[in-house]
């Protein structure tokens, strides 16, 4: 690991080089730019999940870490492993503060491997406008986590707002053990859904888009059914045209499915690790129409897989936002007063 303090962009460039000269041959075969914009108190989770993508998916992994942008002063740090304690990948720990942190474009770019898909993820809250953020308009598939948002149906309402061809989210790729299940339910019959209803949290990201996958797939308008005795989705239930009901049933790690005139059936039905997860967003590029489906089902927006891909970078400073909302506040105080 090579070490660089108070640096330069250029230094960490010219260091990468020089750690990949002495790797040889396992600084090759890169097959995507990993970015991954965190916050300090998250970077060993983070990268933890990156370590088990990238076994799988060989790439350079770029740390974004962004803080203090008040600070006066700028000031990069990085950290450069290669072959070492992240895997079999290149990568680049680097640490932004003062007002380079809203620029993290001009280190991050020189550090793509050239002629290679880029893929942007945010472990954390992401911006409420992706295309305001650089590192998200570079990409070309760009990972989110609606759960990881204080209101986290509101931000799947963004995701569908500011939605291009080529987003996904995490909690989308959660469900795709209960789409599997819940698909695979069909292989013997050709039965019509007439109803279906999703028992969960409220707040329960996962369950809207199985939700908007269901409205989307069988035309109906499932019923959500509001359950605290869970933390995440429990139950999902299908009612057929000829009478017959299908209900999967979520106990610990595995499902309960039942179905009228059958004996009951155990499946597995696992909580993934995170860089498991991560990496099922990897292993495909291109957009993900069925995400769009549901998610446009889910916010009651048509039409996002039809959207361009392509987003243009809208520059937005922050200090700019918090001046202009400081001065409404205090013209707002001085005319209470008089």
């Amino acid at each position: 690991m090579i070490g660089l303090w108070d640096t330069t962009g250029n230094e960490v460039v010219k260091a990468l080089a020089a750690e990949r000269r002495s790797a040889g041959g396992v600084a090759s075969g890169m097959a995507l730019t990993l970015i991954v914009v965190v916050d300090e108190k998250r970077v060993r989770e983070a990268e933890a999940a990156a370590t088990i993508a990238a076994a799988a998916h060989p790439c350079r992994l770029l740390v974004v870490v962004r803080s203090d942008v008040e600070r006066d002063r700028n000031r990069l740090d990085a950290e450069i492993v290669v072959g070492g304690r992240l895997g079999p990948c290149e990568a680049v720990v680097t640490r932004m503060y003062g007002r380079l942190a809203l620029h993290a474009e001009s280190v991050v770019m020189p550090l793509l491997v050239p002629d290679v898909p880029v893929v942007t993820w945010w472990h954390g809250e992401p911006p409420e406008e992706i295309s305001t953020d650089f590192l998200g308009v570079v990409a070309d598939r760009r990972i989110t986590d609606s759960a990881q948002a204080a209101d986290p149906i509101a931000a799947l309402r963004q995701r569908a707002r500011d939605y291009a061809p080529g987003d996904t989210d995490l909690a989308w790729t959660r469900i795709t053990p209960w789409r599997t299940l819940v698909a695979g339910a069909f292989d013997t019959t050709q039965a019509r859904v007439v109803e279906a209803s999703v028992v969960a949290p409220p707040s329960d990201p996962t369950a809207a888009l199985m939700r908007g996958w269901l409205k989307a797939r069988l035309g109906i308008e499932p019923v959500p059914t509001a359950t605290d005795e869970f933390p995440r989705m429990r139950q999902v239930q299908l009612r057929c045209a000829n009478g017959d009901e299908l209900t999967l049933t979520r106990d610990d790690s595995i499902a309960v499915f039942r179905r009228t005139g059958q004996a009951d059936r155990t499946l597995p039905l696992v909580r993934r690790p995170l860089g498991d997860e991560l990496a099922e967003e990897l292993r495909r590029l291109d957009a993900d129409q069925v995400y769009a489906e549901a998610l446009g089902a889910a916010a009651g927006i048509t039409g996002l897989d039809q959207r361009p891909a392509q987003r243009v970078h809208v520059w937005k400073d922050p200090a700019t936002a918090q001046r202009a909302e400081a001065g409404v506040t205090a013209h707002a105080g001085a005319t209470a007063n008089e």
